[in-house]
């Protein structure tokens, strides 16, 4: 079964959106969820767990958390609670996360004298 077969356009599509996932061009309509977009557009996961399994959107109601991308460079956005936009930039998110630095100056001891 191919992508095009599953996802049928609506009679009443708003306007064509493109934005890029991975550097790949993919469409939208107005009024579409980024999950929504992005599992026309490909089918396959929005992400990879640390462990390297793949997720994708599931409850399309922003509480399995399962739908995770980075939106516009703000990581760990739940594509399923996001309207698609024109422009946008989507990124999967593969694997852990890494860690900011946040400061080189030593933690500060909360002990008395």
């Amino acid at each position: 079964m191919t992508i095009d077969s599953r996802f049928l356009p609506r009679p009443d599509a708003g306007a064509l959106l493109h934005m890029t996932l991975d550097g790949a061009p993919i469409t939208a309509r107005a009024g579409d969820t980024l999950a929504a977009a992005i599992l026309a557009a490909s089918g396959d996961a929005s992400r990879h767990s640390t462990m390297g399994t793949p997720r994708t959107a599931y409850c399309m109601m922003g509480v399995c958390f399962d739908c995770l991308i980075e939106v516009d460079g703000q990581p760990n956005t739940q594509a399923c609670m996001v309207a698609a936009r024109d422009g946008m930039v989507l990124a999967r998110q593969n694997g852990a996360r890494g860690l900011r630095k946040l400061s080189s100056t030593p933690a500060q001891s909360n002990a008395d004298g």
